[in-house]
């Protein structure tokens, strides 16, 4: 299949990367502002992550059963529907100041990412060589990123705007141009051949999956990872804000939230680095490297060493940064016929993004913010498991060192 054939289906689907990357970076600023224009308290503010990662849990797998039937563009113009749906419910939501209604709007808006994340990744993944898998999701995910870091600026001026803001009209006005910019890509979609990819087709003979899924022992451990890793992910940008405000370095919610902004900012750089870094360096190797020094940095936030463990946790984001797409790559590799469900699952597994954030704010209000770091710092150690040995793939296909060959050329 020619590469012209792939390069502009390959642009359209990289753009839903930013769109769902921009909606999880307002999530994290959203969590403080609701715990004061709804007086709510930290670990209720995290029910946010909790219906926003839960909807991923419930609907990947409808998700990808929808699209085995359906085929990709579809699943892609569902999930973009029910993203701008979640989006205006956010206008009732704010009229009423419903913490609960907030809830379901993004437990929608999540169901409509969930169908895009399932669709995308594994789409991302099979529009080229099997070889360049982890570099081309990457690639893609770097728009996420760009989307993460332009979410907390945003918010961070229109939330807060330099002062306490007490008020939820910012809100409203943020999701409704959302729900329009998400129409206008549906309907570009609509209008949009895409080229319907069956895995078992372009999967050679020699790799050809017979199979049952689950006896794919590096696909297990990628499901394992996967939850581990958006765990860890999640509940560190959550309290991020409020770790900062507690750190005796005298900043406001407003200067908190710049933070975050150029600690994702680091998160996107990051993954272009790493995305150059997996054509000379094998992925997994890069991947076990970045948890080992996660694990040191979640260490040095646990000290609270005022702004040393600020910078730790900042410098969290850029090693973090290629964690979700290579677990996601290496875990769907040489899957063939199952792509699509084990993308399902792989998806189903961001649910530890919906559990370990309430863990952490029970933590964080019965001893210390710093000390519910503790919890990510657990989940890196898993993330390291699988880069060391979890990821090998048994059934005779490309080692790691066939694969940093491949992406050498």
């Amino acid at each position: 299949m020619s590469k012209n054939k792939f390069l502009f289906p390959f642009i359209l689907v990289t753009s839903l990367f930013f769109l769902w990357g921009f909606a999880y970076g307002l999530l994290d600023v959203l969590n403080k502002h609701f715990q004061e224009t709804l007086n709510i308290t930290r670990s209720r503010s995290t029910l946010l992550q909790g219906a926003y990662f839960g909807a991923y849990f419930l609907i990947a797998l409808p998700a990808g059963l929808f699209m085995n039937k359906y085929g990709y563009k579809k699943g892609i113009i569902l999930g973009l529907l029910l993203y701008a749906l979640g989006a205006f419910l956010f206008y009732p939501a704010a009229e009423q100041s419903s913490f609960n209604f907030f809830l379901l709007a993004l437990f929608i808006i999540a169901s409509g990412l969930a169908c895009l994340e399932t669709a995308a990744n594994p789409y991302v993944t099979v529009l080229g060589t099997p070889e360049t898998s982890e570099g081309r999701l990457n690639l893609s995910q770097c728009f996420n990123g760009v989307g993460s870091f332009l979410g907390p600026i945003i918010a961070a001026t229109l939330f807060f705007g330099g002062k306490e803001t007490r008020n939820l009209d910012s809100v409203k006005l943020v999701y409704i141009i959302i729900g329009v910019v998400v129409l206008c890509v549906a309907g570009l979609f609509m209008r949009t051949k895409l080229p319907e990819i069956k895995e078992e087709e372009i999967v050679s003979a020699q790799v050809q999956d017979t199979k049952p899924l689950f006896s794919h022992s590096h696909f297990v451990g990628s499901v394992v990872a996967q939850f581990f890793y958006v765990a860890a992910q999640v509940g560190i940008a959550a309290l991020f804000i409020n770790y900062c405000t507690e750190a005796k370095i005298e900043i406001d919610n407003a200067k908190a939230s710049v933070f975050l902004s150029i600690s994702l900012a680091l998160f996107t750089a990051g993954r272009f680095i790493g995305t150059a870094l997996m054509r000379r360096i094998a992925p997994n190797k890069i991947l076990m490297v970045y948890a080992l020094i996660n694990i040191v940095l979640c260490a040095l936030v646990i000290l609270n060493k005022e702004w040393l463990s600020v910078y730790a946790l900042m410098a969290v984001f850029f090693f973090e940064s290629i964690m979700f797409p290579t677990i996601f790559a290496l875990g769907i590799k040489d899957t063939g016929h199952n792509t699509k469900k084990a993308s399902s699952f792989l998806i189903m597994s961001i649910v530890g993004g919906a559990l370990m954030p309430y863990v952490m704010g029970k933590l964080s209000e019965n001893y210390s913010t710093a000390t519910s770091y503790a919890v990510p710092l657990c989940c890196f150690v898993v993330v390291a498991w699988y880069g060391w040995k979890g990821y090998r793939v048994k059934n005779g296909s490309a080692s790691s060192s066939e694969v940093k060959v491949a992406f050498r050329h």
